[in-house]
């Protein structure tokens, strides 16, 4: 099976099918180790496989009874080199970890580059090609007229700059390779550790573990953002609550938690479903409930990095909800915004403001009266929530279905309706828009929350109380050392 790709000097696909996403990316990303797929119905059902690590203590290894009637017992105390206390122990199971997550990614971008090697190939015969073709005509202008002369040269010269790419393509394949083998040389020295506690000199491993999630997360930059170019086909998780809500996973990168929230309704709610992974929440167990102090007001809610960030019922107040300390770590006004139902999307729920995240960190998207009404985008501090810098996109929002960021690009649905489509870009880089025409099926015809994982790399939505993800698709030119 295949995994999440992007096909890079080209049109990048991050995202396959969903049995492809959910049996190689998702383990990664949720924590489900060793999970087997069964299908049931319209969606995928996982089915973990645990794995316990209890504490090593004292155990009895057999009993019996000498000539006077008295219990002989032998008893197997825990190995002294394995303590758990021992902080080396510790040390190395945390590294083992890294390690782990490490491998994870790197066969994700192993698999990409295998996919999209091929796609370069063709892309340079492809050149060859037409290149080709020019030399014949130019070999002999008579067979083709001035004008058809021009534009195949126009062509040619719009393909060359796309030579140094492969070039530099090629040399990235490589060096994958080469990272993939230190991961799997590193893997076996870290089993070998574990067989003899403190034979191998733990800093020197820590920093190269450290060295290779840098060289990773070069990697992964490189892959990581480009322009949306298309929408694959809806993957209904779950069928749950009410008409409207939201539902979500840490955006953080890169965070490693696993659970999955749960928000139904769209105003007044204070009920979070805290499931511990994504396997719990498609079978509805295992989760805890959060109440939160303050009610909400409409979906455009988002979890970044632990804390959940959510708009005040009747109010244009942001608050920041930590998980773990199930406490409000800070909340402040956003000057200006509209709030209930003064300036939502199209479908109204108090859709006023909406929180989200991607590569680039926090953002809030909603609009004022000075601004007419128009979709206004400010980029967050997540710890203080003050707005560092905001742009007018000149885009009613009531026109607007739903939104969402990706790589600093607002992308704005049409509808919440049947046949809606991606249809209007606004890139905070360039503070430029232009109107886009990218289809995706809208499977149960009323979108209440849309919103983009830059961990996952899919959309979230919230479809007339369904659970839908979608898989993207994103377009980029890898730049070259010398650019």
């Amino acid at each position: 099976m295949s995994v999440p790709m992007l096909k890079i000097g080209a049109v990048l696909s991050t995202m396959a099918m969903v049995t492809n996403w959910m049996s190689q990316t998702l383990p990664s990303l949720v924590g489900l180790n060793g999970t087997t797929i069964s299908r049931g119905g319209t969606s995928e059902r996982i089915v973990s496989a645990l794995y316990p690590s209890p504490e090593e203590g004292w155990q009895i290894y057999s009993s019996a009874q000498d000539a006077d009637g008295k219990c002989i017992c032998t008893v197997v105390a825990p190995a002294q080199n394995m303590c758990n206390r021992d902080p080396r122990s510790r040390q190395l199971r945390q590294l083992m970890e890294k390690v782990q997550n490490i491998s994870q990614s790197m066969e994700v971008l192993d698999l990409r580059t295998y996919r999209d090697l091929q796609y370069v190939r063709n892309t340079e015969s492809l050149m060859k090609v037409v290149d080709g073709k020019l030399k014949v005509a130019s070999d002999n202008p008579r067979s083709l007229n001035p004008k058809g002369f021009q534009e195949l040269k126009d062509k040619v010269s719009q393909l060359l700059p796309l030579l140094p790419v492969l070039d530099q393509y090629k040399m990235d394949a490589k060096m994958i390779l080469h990272l993939r083998e230190e991961v799997r040389n590193l893997s076996l020295v870290l089993m070998a550790i574990q067989e003899e506690m403190g034979a191998y000199d733990y800093e020197e491993l820590r920093q190269r573990v450290l060295l290779l999630e840098t060289r990773l997360h070069s990697c992964m930059q490189k892959l990581g953002c480009g322009k949306l170019t298309g929408v694959s086909n809806p993957i209904t998780v779950r069928a749950s609550g009410s008409r409207f809500g939201s539902w979500m996973t840490d955006t953080m990168i890169p965070s490693s938690d696993n659970r999955v929230w749960s928000m139904d309704g769209y105003y007044k709610g204070r009920r979070v479903l805290e499931y511990r992974t994504m396997n719990d929440f498609m079978k509805g167990q295992n989760f805890v409930q959060h109440l939160l102090p303050h009610p909400w007001a409409g979906t455009g809610h988002v979890v970044y990095n632990g804390s959940l960030y959510y708009n005040k019922y009747q109010s244009n107040i942001i608050i920041k909800y930590h998980f773990r300390s199930r406490s409000v770590l800070v909340q402040r006004s956003l000057s200006g915004a509209g709030y209930n139902n003064t300036f939502p999307y199209s479908w109204g729920g108090s859709s006023d403001i909406d929180l989200m995240a991607d590569e680039n960190g926090l953002w809030a998207v909603y609009t004022t009266i000075p601004n007419a009404g128009n979709i206004v985008i400010s980029r967050l501090e997540p710890m203080s929530l003050e707005v560092l810098q905001t742009w007018d996109t000149g885009f009613p929002k009531r026109s607007a279905g739903e939104s969402f960021m990706i790589c600093g690009t607002l992308y704005v649905t049409n509808s919440h309706l049947a046949g809606a489509k991606i249809y209007f870009a606004y890139y905070t880089n360039t503070s430029s828009y232009e109107y886009t025409d990218i289809p995706f099926h809208n499977q149960y015809s009323h979108i209440s929350m849309m919103d983009y994982n830059p961990r996952e790399r899919v959309l979230y939505t919230w479809n007339n109380g369904h659970q839908v993800l979608y898989n993207v698709t994103l377009f980029q030119v890898i730049k070259t050392s010398g650019d």
